[in-house]
């Protein structure tokens, strides 16, 4: 799963990393407002832990950005301030949670497994479209008409876990690059045709008729087929 930090302070930001990662999450960090807001408005994290008091863009304007944009991802707001008026304001501004400084690392663990389970699709996690079932715990993708089974390598899952989270949506070659590999990730364009092709090979594999299409000169779309 991927996260954003958005966390101005550098040690307690390095801190937060190394545990989020240690608990599998994939996690990029901005020091300051500017960059955050940059950072959101690419609309390809699953998550956001986002300061309230930061240089550049104060988080509550990140917040009411990212939602008029139409950007849904979950967000989980930190401050040091508590009081009421603050939380109403965090929460009114698009945030869907609020946690106050100074935090357990166990809530703040269970507040983003909450999250994100909000974005679930069905109560076992499982990730549907068309004729196929994705499986996060067993990255096992699944053709419901044929019943057969594959595994899927980590970023021929992540692919298509980000289609089917943007199903009815174009994204680009430039959003897969960074959903996948990264900003700091010296990938090119033809890694991710790559996987495209290693991806597409999986679904014929399972008898799919859910197929990626390629739309000519902005990226990839998921299509159901005749099921």
């Amino acid at each position: 799963m991927k996260l954003l930090l958005v966390e101005d302070e550098k040690r307690m930001a390095q801190a937060l990393c190394q545990i989020l990662r240690l608990e599998q999450y994939d996690v990029d960090w901005c020091g300051d407002g500017t960059a955050g807001m940059s950072a959101v408005e690419t609309g390809i994290y699953d998550l956001i832990v986002l300061d309230v008091m930061l240089p550049g863009c104060s988080g509550f304007e990140i917040a009411r950005r990212a939602r008029q944009a139409g950007i849904k991802t979950p967000i989980l707001m930190l401050t040091a301030k508590g009081e009421v008026e603050d939380k109403v304001t965090g929460l009114d501004s698009g945030a869907d949670d609020y946690l106050t400084k100074p935090f357990m690392i166990q809530e703040l663990l269970a507040r983003l497994r909450a999250l994100s389970r909000r974005n679930l699709p069905s109560p076992d996690g499982s990730l549907s479209f068309g004729d196929i079932v994705l499986e996060p715990h067993t990255a096992l993708l699944r053709c419901r008409t044929t019943g057969q089974s594959v595994r899927l390598g980590e970023k021929e899952y992540r692919i298509l876990e980000y289609l089917i989270a943007n199903q009815g949506q174009v994204l680009t070659r430039e959003q897969f690059a960074v959903k996948i590999w990264g900003f700091d990730s010296d990938a090119e364009y033809n890694n991710v045709e790559v996987y495209m092709s290693f991806t597409r090979r999986k679904l014929a594999f399972v008898g799919a008729k859910t197929e990626i299409k390629a739309i000519r000169g902005i990226g990839y779309e998921l299509r159901c087929g005749d099921v």
